[in-house]
């Protein structure tokens, strides 16, 4: 036999659970957050992969640390140059499918902290890069709501 719970007085149901899947309402700060995070996350990665390029914002092959430096091919300035393709196809990544491209660009700079943490007087930086990349992984967990695969 089954038996149905009815509240007591003076007592709420308990709130209907949310959708699985979320709509796009800009009204909504879990969507607001979800797109400034997806914006961010698009446009850093970008411009500063453009930058390793024309080393405007900074001398990029200044923050490569020597030991990486001594196995990759090619000087410091080359490797930029790859560093650089890849943070702009990241960011492109997380423009088109934020659900996989936020992990690609918490992956990168994962890479970027071991760098500048094995390379003294950085630490300043790589502080700043963890916090990107929690901002990522935030990223990553809203797209699983709002980027999700399309029935």
């Amino acid at each position: 036999m089954a038996s149905t719970t009815v509240p007591q007085a003076g007592t709420t149901a308990a709130p209907a659970p949310a959708p699985l899947v979320a709509a796009h309402d800009w009204r909504d700060p879990r969507y607001q957050a979800f797109a400034l995070l997806r914006i961010a996350f698009t446009v850093a990665p970008i411009a500063f992969g453009l930058d390793k390029f024309f080393n405007v914002l900074v001398h990029w092959p200044n923050y490569l640390a020597p030991w990486i430096n001594d196995i990759a091919p090619g000087n410091a300035q080359q490797f930029m140059y790859f560093v650089g393709a890849v943070e702009i196809v990241a960011g492109l990544f997380v423009a088109i499918k934020p659900r996989w491209g936020a992990y690609v660009v918490a992956a990168w700079l994962a890479g970027i902290i071991i760098n500048l943490l094995s390379y003294s007087g950085y630490y300043d930086v790589a502080l700043r890069d963890f916090g990107l990349l929690l901002g990522a992984l935030t990223l990553a967990r809203l797209a699983s709501v709002y980027d999700r695969p399309r029935a």
